[in-house]
């Protein structure tokens, strides 16, 4: 099996913390592609969820299915980083959950 260099990370997260989230993910250096950096890519998308019992939900009410816009944030970081850059989203991300998919890719643009 090849070795992934690069994965990328999609973010789910309310547009209040977008700036927030920027700034965590340049000081980790995330979005560096080549001589670029503080690249990352954002669009709206609906998203649904229902907190279940004993949850603290940052938007919705217990036992109610919540249907509420969100950003879907996408950023390419270095495999090695991937620890240091999960800590750092989270520290500004609003949600008992947060939904970050890491997904590996065996080809980049470099």
């Amino acid at each position: 099996m090849m070795n992934v260099s690069f994965l990328k990370l999609e973010i789910f997260i309310p547009e209040t913390h977008l700036g927030a989230l920027k700034a965590v993910l340049r000081e980790v250096d995330a979005g560096h592609i080549g001589n670029y950096d503080c690249c990352l890519s954002y669009s709206q998308v609906m998203s649904t969820w229902r907190p279940l019992a004993g949850t603290d939900p940052y938007i919705g009410k217990e036992n109610v299915i919540s249907i509420e816009p969100e950003l879907k944030v996408e950023v390419t970081i270095r495999t090695e980083k991937l620890r240091e850059t999960m800590e750092a989203i989270k520290r500004v991300h609003p949600y008992e959950e947060p939904v970050i998919n890491v997904i590996p890719l065996w080809g980049t643009s470099l």
